[in-house]
């Protein structure tokens, strides 16, 4: 991260914050001990994040902070961008899944169905699925659940947004870096929405039943693909 970037913007959002008083002072903003009290954090260790002598604070620190700071979701996005540009251990892409998988995909048409990576990655999907799953330009369903278009999209978020984690945390806890790094993204970006879910499941997410994209009322199934790095198949039909 070139010459302190999160430093410099913690300290300008502490800065242009109102303080909670109304009485005049020298200095814009809060005062470093009244954000480390809102955020949780000591002063000696947020003084550290502003200096840049500690460039590596937890996903836990950072939401704190973002919450402390009242940050809109873009500068949720911004943060998280700043630590990870300080960083080069990015997941390594998926390896090409095999030619029978995408023909299997061709042949399950006009069903929605996806193969998805332990982190949520669609890696490939049918037409029907890209049609009704609102994602557009977002490849990865525990993202985009986390996402504000998705409390439109899904009218049983609450239980969506419940599976989505626990999922993620599973492939988590089995070692799985892409789905790691997925969660320390979103422990910013997305916040307690998320983390509170994330460190609360405590099950396997289902591997069936039913789930409602829009006016779409869906039963879903999930298989392992055989020699595809725990790559899921999940299909979706139409229940009327």
């Amino acid at each position: 991260m070139a010459d302190n970037a999160l430093g410099r913007f913690l300290r300008a959002r502490r800065e242009a914050t109102t303080p909670p008083t109304l009485h005049r002072r020298r200095t814009p903003g809060l005062r470093r001990g009244e954000l480390a009290d809102r955020a949780g954090i000591s002063v000696e260790y947020l003084t550290r994040l502003e200096r840049g002598t500690d460039r590596s604070p937890s996903g836990q620190v950072l939401s704190a902070l973002a919450d402390a700071l009242t940050m809109t979701a873009d500068e949720r996005v911004h943060l998280y961008r700043l630590i990870k540009a300080d960083t080069n251990c990015a997941p390594a892409p998926p390896p090409p899944l095999r030619s029978t998988v995408h023909a299997m995909l061709d042949a399950l048409e006009p069903t929605a169905a996806a193969v998805l990576s332990p982190a949520g990655d669609v890696l490939a999907s049918t037409a029907r699925f890209r049609e009704i799953s609102g994602l557009d330009d977002e490849q990865n369903l525990v993202r985009f659940a986390f996402s504000p278009r998705a409390l439109a999209h899904y009218p049983d978020w609450d239980q969506i947004a419940n599976d989505r984690a626990a999922a993620l945390r599973a492939a988590a806890d089995l070692g799985d870096h892409a789905a790691a790094t997925l969660a320390f993204e979103l422990s910013i970006t997305a916040g307690a929405a998320f983390s509170d879910r994330y460190q609360a499941a405590a099950s396997l997410p289902p591997a069936t039943g039913t789930e409602r994209w829009g006016p779409h009322l869906l039963v879903f199934e999930m298989l392992y693909l055989s020699g595809e790095g725990d790559h899921r198949l999940m299909t979706y039909f139409s229940q009327h």
